[in-house]
């Protein structure tokens, strides 16, 4: 909302300062900065007024060193991290911008999914929660939205230049370009690292590449979404890896944004991508400022009213970025965590019916219950999953400067 303000103010008006607003590192900063004094400023009277409305944490008696004490935790804490992202991104970004709405839809629909989970868990006293087939249905149909619209919306478009940008005496030259309405992504590791959905689905005729990428997109979408919400089971993992995740798609995103190290580090250019920039970091501040209160030992927990909405927007911000491939290395701790469930209980039921009693792999699933289970301290477990999650994002960007 500031964003048109200051563009009058500078372009009309001609207010001296006002041109700052325009640098995308300006407004990056200010965002994450307001997302920070958010969580953190109002948070305690966030998690105040959610212990005063008794909304506590229904912990289920899994046999866990400490488990007992967190039962009465506040939760619905995502509420805190909703707002760190979607008030910060209103007021910096530019809300015009067709990524940005997507973001902001898919933040508010998925947080909305996962508040109506945590409702009917804490009021309705059902700790199942909202039945997962609503949930998918939830994710699919965000899924069909995000999906048609980068498929289908003109302004989703990449840039391709017919020689490269130069520098000559300080002065940046541009070459003639065009926008092109193509749905290529990047291949991780590659040489030539480009997959055109168009080329491989294309050859079953014109209806079948919106059809088989709109069922990628809601693949995506539904895996990342549920694996952040497997992921947050012990205090400040899940905010912890989503912000390095974000930090790493903020540096993807600047550019992507920008003509002249895109080029260089051989990235798809994405026009208006950089105000994406400003989404990630109220996205980073928001999840830094609720690990303020969600570190060990946690003041509140975020429910699936963050949980869902972290991974679905991780999701979204890769697909706009065309990064998609790259989430089974960047977000390596949320698809761990779902393989884990997923390993645990096809072996279970596959030696149930072989050997008439089922077996585990995991002394218990998700993956950072397992550690517990051998005594290690949930502290400890959070740390090493948050090393492994920089070591991720590390190799991620690695891929930048492979041609």
């Amino acid at each position: 909302m500031l964003y048109p303000l200051f563009e009058y103010f500078d372009k009309v008006l001609d207010i001296p300062g006002t041109g700052v607003f325009r640098y995308i590192s300006f407004r990056a900063g200010m965002a994450a900065l307001v997302s920070l004094l958010i969580t953190i400023t109002f948070g305690q009277n966030i998690i105040a007024w959610i212990r005063n409305k008794q909304i506590g944490e229904t912990v289920r008696d899994l046999g866990l060193e400490g488990q007992n004490e967190k039962k009465g935790t506040p939760t619905m804490g995502g509420l805190m991290i909703m707002a760190g992202i979607i008030i910060p991104t209103l007021l910096f970004a530019n809300i015009n911008n067709i990524y940005i709405i997507l973001l902001l839809i898919t933040t508010i629909w998925l947080g909305g999914i996962g508040f109506l989970d945590d409702y009917i868990k804490v009021f309705r006293k059902n700790k199942d929660g909202l039945a997962g087939r609503f949930k998918i249905v939830g994710q699919i149909v965000i899924g069909v939205v995000v999906g048609a619209t980068l498929y289908f919306h003109d302004g989703v478009v990449v840039r391709e230049f017919t020689n490269p940008v130069s520098i000559e005496e300080g002065v940046v030259e541009t070459p003639a370009f065009r926008d092109v309405k193509t749905m290529k992504t990047t291949i991780p590791f590659m040489k030539n690292n480009e997959l055109n959905y168009e080329r491989v689905f294309g050859f079953m005729g014109d209806f079948a590449t919106p059809i088989f990428y709109i069922l990628i997109v809601i693949f995506i979408v539904t895996a990342v979404s549920n694996g952040a919400n497997i992921t947050d089971g012990i205090d400040g993992l899940a905010a912890g890896t989503s912000a390095i995740i974000g930090l790493t798609i903020a540096i993807f995103a600047y550019i992507s944004g920008n003509a002249i190290f895109s080029q260089y580090l051989n990235v798809f250019f994405i026009p208006n991508s950089a105000e994406l920039v400003i989404f990630c970091a109220a996205f980073v501040g928001a999840c830094v400022g609720f690990l303020w209160y969600n570190a060990y030992p946690a003041q509140v927990f975020m429910g699936d009213t963050g949980s869902l909405m972290l991974g679905g927007v991780i999701a979204v911000l890769s697909l706009t970025l065309r990064k998609e491939l790259l989430i089974p290395v960047l977000c390596g701790i949320f698809v761990i965590e779902n393989a884990s469930v997923i390993i645990q209980v096809s072996y279970f039921k596959y030696t149930k019916k072989k050997y008439g009693e089922g077996r585990r792999i995991f002394l218990m699933s998700p993956l950072h219950h397992h550690y517990q289970k051998k005594n290690i301290h949930e502290a400890k477990i959070v740390t090493r999953f948050w090393i492994i999650g920089i070591l991720l994002a590390i190799i991620t960007l690695a891929t930048l400067k492979l041609r």
